[in-house]
Order: C-alpha cells, then sequence, then structure tokens
C-alpha cells in the first residue's frame, strides 16, 4: 500500500470542501470504522475514517454499509461531542499521515465546545482520537493504547495527547534543489569527512549522516530514510526519472545537470513541485512485480494500464473496494468455512461408498433368477448337491447357467437362501438411492453455502450462523445469552440498472427465500446461474429491455461459483414458475419456462452500477 504523506496531503487538500459543513450523523459500521454524514455549502456527502490496521484510510465514501442495531460506545461518544458540530479546520501535520479535525459544536447547556479528530494513519499503529481541543486531553480513542502495550505514548480517556514518536526527516516541503544537493552531499560524504562545521550538528538533527550507505550506492533508500512522508514507491519513482533524465509528463526533456545528484534532484523536485501547490492527479495501475498500486502523482514505474481518477477519495475508494470488509469477514468465517469444507468431504466419501453398495446391490436380480430356477428343478437336486447346472429360461440364449449351492442345505432351503439374498438387496436399493439423493442435496447445499461465503458481508455470515444452527449444524451460541432482536426481512443488496429499474440481489439463503418467495411479484423476472450455486436475482418490473436483463444476468454470474468463468448460463424466467419442494433445503427452488442466457461477468461494469441496502 502507498498511503503516504504524499497521499494524506492530497487527502487533507480535498476535505477543505468540508470546512463549515455540519456533522448530521455518526455511524460506526466496523470495529475500526467511521462513518459522517455532512451536511452544508458543497452538497456534503458521506466521509469515511478507518483505524484499520491493514487498510487505514480517510476520504469521501459514496459505498453504502449496514450499520449495528445498537450502535457502540465509541459510535454514542462520538455522537455525543461531534453529531450537529461545524468543521472549522482540516490540517495535516507536516508531511505525516496524521489529520486534524476541528470541530465547533455546543453542548447540552449551549455552550461552545471545541474537539478535535485525529486521524492516524499508520499501519497497525492506526488511530482515532477524540480530544478536548483546549486542554489537549484525550475524551477517548477508537483504539486503546495501555502503558503495557506503549510506554511512550497512552490513548485512553483522561491522558494528555502525545503525537506519535518523531522520525527528525525533513519536510520535502522545505527542499529545495539546492537543498537537496547539499543533503545529497553531506550523506554521500560520510560524516567522518565532514568539516568541523557540518560535523557539528548531530545524527538527530542530521538523519542523512547516520544513514550507511551512500546515496549515490541506495538512492531510494536514503530518500525514504532522509525526507518525511516520502514511500518506497515513490523515491523509486524519484530514482526512475532520474534514469530516464526527465520529468513525468515532458518528452525527453534533458536533466540539468549531467552527475547522478543532479539528475536526481531534478527529478524531486518534478515530483514535489506539485505536490507544493496541491496539484494532484490520482492514478493507479500494476508495478513491475504485478501488484495493483496507487498514487496522489502520475507514476512512470507503473505498467501497463493505469487509471485516472478525478480525485483522491475515487482512487481511494476504487483501489480498496471492499478489502478491508473481506478481509474481516475472513477472520469471521474461517471456522464456518472448515466446518463447511469438512462436511462436504464426509458426504464426497460417503457418495463413493453409497456407489459401491449400489453396485453391490444391483446384483439383486440374478439372486431371485437362482431362486426360481431353484424351485423349478427341485425334482432334480439333492441335498449335499454343491452346485446345479440349470437352463437359465430367463435367458433369450436359454443358456446353461451354474448355480453354487449349500450341500447341508436342501434344494428349497438354497432357494430361499437367494430370495432372501433378493429381497435384501431390494429393499437396501430403494434405501441407497434415497440415500443417495440425500447426499447430492447435503453436497450442493454445503457448496452454496461456502459459495455464499465468498461474496458474504459481515451482517450475511449472522444469517448464515443462524440457518446452520436452525438446520441442527450448529449449535446455538446465544442460547444462554440475551435474545437477539430479529429484523423483520433481511437486507438485500439492491442496484440500479441503467434504464433505472431496480435488481435485487439475494447473498445467502435467507435472503434468497425472502426475495424470491415473498417479496417479488408473480411477473417480476427471476434469474439464476444454471446448475451452479449462485445468487437469486430479481427485477423488479415488467417494462425492461436488453440493457437490464444483461446486467441482471451479469449480477446472477457474478455472484456466483462461475464468477471468474466466460459464458457463464444463466437461466431467467418469471417468477410465477419458480416453485419451492416440500422439504427441501432452504434457498432451493424448482422452475420452469425459462430461457439460457449466456454472459462473462465484468466486475467493472458491476461496479459502475450504483447500489444500495435495502431492509
Amino acid at each position: 500500500m502507498a498511503l503516504d504523506g504524499i497521499v494524506t496531503r492530497a487527502i487533507a487538500a480535498e476535505l477543505q470542501a468540508c470546512i463549515g459543513q455540519r456533522i448530521s450523523k455518526i455511524y460506526q459500521p466496523g470495529d475500526h470504522d467511521l462513518v459522517f454524514t455532512l451536511r452544508g455549502a458543497g452538497g456534503g456527502g458521506k466521509l469515511l475514517l478507518s483505524a484499520n490496521p491493514t487498510y487505514p484510510r480517510l476520504h469521501f465514501t459514496e459505498r453504502s454499509t449496514l450499520n449495528p442495531p445498537e450502535a457502540p460506545m465509541f459510535c454514542m461518544l462520538m455522537r455525543k461531542h461531534c453529531e450537529g458540530g461545524v468543521i472549522e479546520a482540516i490540517t495535516q501535520v507536516g508531511m505525516e499521515r496524521i489529520i486534524h479535525i476541528d470541530i465547533r459544536q455546543r453542548d447540552e447547556l449551549g455552550d461552545v465546545s471545541a474537539k478535535k479528530i485525529i486521524i492516524e494513519l499508520m499501519g497497525r499503529h492506526s488511530n482515532i482520537i477524540l480530544t478536548d481541543a483546549l486542554a489537549g486531553t484525550i475524551i477517548d480513542g477508537i483504539h486503546h493504547v495501555t502503558p503495557a502495550i506503549s510506554s511512550y505514548r497512552i490513548v485512553m480517556p483522561g491522558f494528555a495527547y502525545t503525537q506519535p514518536p518523531e522520525q527528525n526527516k525533513h519536510n520535502p516541503l522545505d527542499i529545495s534543489r539546492n537543498g537537496f544537493l547539499e543533503l545529497y552531499n553531506i550523506a554521500e560524504t560520510g560524516p567522518g569527512e565532514l568539516n568541523d562545521e557540518a560535523d557539528a550538528g548531530t545524527e538527530a538533527e542530521h538523519p542523512e549522516k547516520s544513514n550507511r550507505k551512500p546515496p549515490s550506492q541506495d538512492p531510494a533508500a536514503w530518500i525514504v530514510n532522509t525526507f518525511s512522508g516520502i514511500s518506497p514507491q515513490i523515491a523509486q519513482e524519484i530514482v526512475l526519472r532520474a534514469k530516464e533524465g526527465q520529468s513525468a509528463g515532458e518528452s525527453g526533456a534533458a536533466s540539468a545537470d549531467a552527475n547522478q545528484a543532479g539528475k536526481l534532484a531534478d527529478a524531486f523536485e518534478s515530483v514535489m513541485a506539485p505536490v507544493r501547490e496541491n496539484r494532484f492527479d490520482p492514478v493507479s495501475g500494476t508495478n513491475a512485480k504485478g501488484k495493483l498500486v496507487f498514487s496522489a502523482v502520475p507514476l512512470m514505474l507503473l505498467t501497463g494500464k493505469t487509471k485516472h481518477y478525478d480525485t483522491i477519495s475515487r482512487c481511494m475508494e476504487d483501489y480498496f473496494g471492499d478489502k478491508a470488509e473481506r478481509d474481516t469477514v475472513k477472520q469471521k468465517v474461517s471456522d464456518l468455512i472448515r466446518f463447511l469444507t469438512n462436511e462436504r468431504s464426509k458426504n464426497v466419501k460417503k457418495l463413493a461408498n453409497l456407489k459401491a453398495d449400489l453396485e453391490e446391490a444391483g446384483d439383486a436380480e440374478q439372486y431371485r433368477i437362482r431362486g426360481e430356477l431353484l424351485f423349478a428343478s427341485l425334482h432334480t437336486l439333492s441335498k449335499g448337491d454343491k452346485e446345479a447346472r440349470l437352463i437359465n429360461y430367463y435367458d433369450e440364449n436359454q443358456a446353461e447357467v451354474v448355480i453354487p449351492l449349500d450341500p447341508l442345505l436342501t434344494p428349497s432351503d438354497n432357494a430361499q437362501r437367494y430370495f432372501k439374498k433378493y429381497n435384501k438387496y431390494k429393499n437396501s436399493l430403494a434405501v441407497i438411492e434415497e440415500q443417495l439423493e440425500k447426499t447430492h442435496e447435503e453436497i450442493r447445499y454445503m457448496e452454496s453455502l461456502l459459495q455464499q461465503l465468498d461474496h458474504a458481508s459481515l451482517n450475511d455470515i449472522e444469517e448464515i450462523r443462524d440457518e446452520l444452527v436452525a438446520g441442527g449444524y450448529l449449535r446455538d451460541r446465544n442460547k444462554k445469552g440475551k435474545k437477539k432482536k430479529k429484523p423483520t426481512g433481511p437486507t438485500l443488496q439492491v442496484f440500479t440498472s441503467s434504464e433505472n429499474l431496480e435488481i435485487y440481489v439475494g447473498k445467502n439463503n435467507l435472503q434468497n427465500e425472502y426475495l424470491t418467495n415473498r417479496l417479488a411479484g408473480s411477473n417480476d423476472t427471476w434469474l439464476h446461474t444454471k446448475d451452479i450455486p449462485g445468487s437469486h436475482v430479481v427485477i423488479r418490473g415488467e417494462n425492461f429491455g436488453d440493457a437490464t436483463l444483461n446486467e441482471a444476468a451479469q449480477l446472477a454470474a457474478y455472484f456466483s461459483q462461475a464468477k471468474q468463468s466466460s459464458s457463464v448460463p444463466v437461466d431467467c424466467t418469471l417468477i410465477r414458475h419458480v416453485r419451492k419442494p416440500s422439504g427441501s433445503k432452504p434457498g432451493f427452488v424448482i422452475y420452469d419456462h425459462q430461457r439460457t442466457l449466456f454472459v462473462t461477468p465484468d466486475e467493472d461494469m458491476i461496479k459502475r452500477l450504483p447500489s444500495t441496502l435495502k431492509s
């Protein structure tokens, strides 16, 4: 990830539009995230603040989030101190990944109070901290840092706020070309060869002196260690521009200096000049290692197709997508995936055993024939015979058959023994067929749940878990606890087609059953991947064109097990032709009067479709 000081500066510059706006609502959809709904001049919008340890970020968002029915304690505290407040200032601390949001609010008594929200976008140390602006004390933080965790700074209510440790690096915005060359020469010469005046400073004052490798050997590492807010990615970009001898956007402009230091200084200036002026051109693409990256400034190091954005928020929204939620979901569903995978494996093994039993029971008819032939020839047989050679009159060729006999039994008892075997296998055939059908159904059910977990949101996970509890697969973890208040209906994701029609998508069996059997009208169009586990998709309305039908088919293919495939078959029919067989598994339906479309899922197209959550 390349969320460095330059990206943070781009964010802070973009968020200047929030100054003067009022925070009308505050939500906390997850353990690390806050969403502010803003109102005021400029139209407002939604602001996402995330202290996710893997994906920390701050930007405008258009994504719909499902909020918990009961707000967490930190959310309640933020509502108390910030809801209804006006944003007065948004500033970045130097070139660090720290942004301050100053808020003015009237308390319950009508007195004006000043609060400061400090967003620290620093990897696993990320935090959102609310402080009293005048006293400088912490009201609370979304993540607590106790004395046992850190002796340097404590993030707990009542403690004074302490900034993260300073790195003693130079602010690149304050460095001119000549200043860059001076720092380069100091680092290149080394502390042992400096004059007394240059040597007088400590390593803390001159971090470039403590760097063991001179910049000529590893210029990217030297840039990262010397200047604040510059990520390894930007440092590599500066080095690449120096090698190319030109600035991004220029066509072969020669470097002002022939030496490496001069070229590096020119490249450094070509990156930092637009940053000083808050001129950003957000971009995303893949680097030489094939990894997707983003930047607030153009990058020459990107290979292949690049994507440009008009705002840093849209760039980050597109880059992060649902990565953070997917990671959280993966952590929460690991036990479910393990359970469902084991259940599927057990049923696959059971299926193999049943097929072996079926093959063995398939010989039942020959036992009946042997019994019939023995009864018809009792007069020719005697007790003590070890075998009977008889004409098989059931065979069109009237071939001779050899029937093994127990010499201790009479011919009649031998015949009865074969009839008993016949009846045993005949009865087992019915049971095996029934078990085969049930086992196939169990495997399909487990595969459908595994597919649903692949697309599940945090709310969907709980619905899937509840379904498994209701089906007797899992024990109810909340049995002894307080009963959860069940919503009247599940929350569904609703897309809006290019023809402005609503397309509903069920993400699990509870949602599928509610959507298909209760919500949809008889003339609505229903879609599902043919013979492939996937979501139920419903187009609400009767009058639509091929564009809406294609988009709905794309959604059905995308939210299915065939997401990564091409030419995915998708059946579509009217809801009145879809029905649930009695006693079938949740989410299972049968249908007729269908026609089949073949589509290849287009993730970019699906992301462009507006969507919201409806309950």
